[in-house]
């Protein structure tokens, strides 16, 4: 028996856009994971990009539970001694919202070269407005 593999036909992608004004960060990155992966098509298979676009606006709106919003903390290091920061999340909402989304989401898809190539499709904003009202995205309603 051979293994069935889909044709993925890189022009129907479809593109969707999620207000994530008031919703819980966690539930937010899992669905537009799910979304990017593909998991929510009868044509998902692991290895192969099948999955759409999403755009997700309102990045500083969203919501983190219990104490995450002060003890929850962001490091990066510059390469050098010394050179580590830490940021909260309450910090990281006033700099940069929109690292908050992608970080999360980062991290529920493969780390390997699809996993590279499937967060090139996740574009977050911050505030209501976007840039791909060409690509007549359909609004999805996120996961309470």
């Amino acid at each position: 028996m051979k293994t069935y593999l889909p044709k993925i036909d890189l022009d129907q992608r479809k593109w969707h856009v999620i207000d994530a004004d008031g919703v819980v960060l966690g539930r937010l990155a899992e669905q537009v994971a799910d979304i990017l992966r593909g998991k929510n098509k009868p044509v998902y298979t692991p290895h192969l990009d099948a999955g759409d676009f999403v755009i997700v606006v309102n990045a500083e709106k969203v919501r983190v539970t219990g104490k995450k919003e002060i003890a929850k903390e962001y490091m990066s290091y510059s390469g050098w001694k010394g050179g580590e920061k830490y940021a909260s999340v309450e910090q990281m909402r006033a700099k940069r919202p929109e690292f908050l989304i992608t970080h999360a989401v980062k991290g529920m898809i493969p780390k390997n070269r699809l996993g590279s190539q499937i967060l090139t499709k996740l574009k977050v904003f911050k505030g209501p407005k976007h840039d791909h009202d060409a690509q007549q995205p359909a609004v999805l309603k996120p996961a309470k």
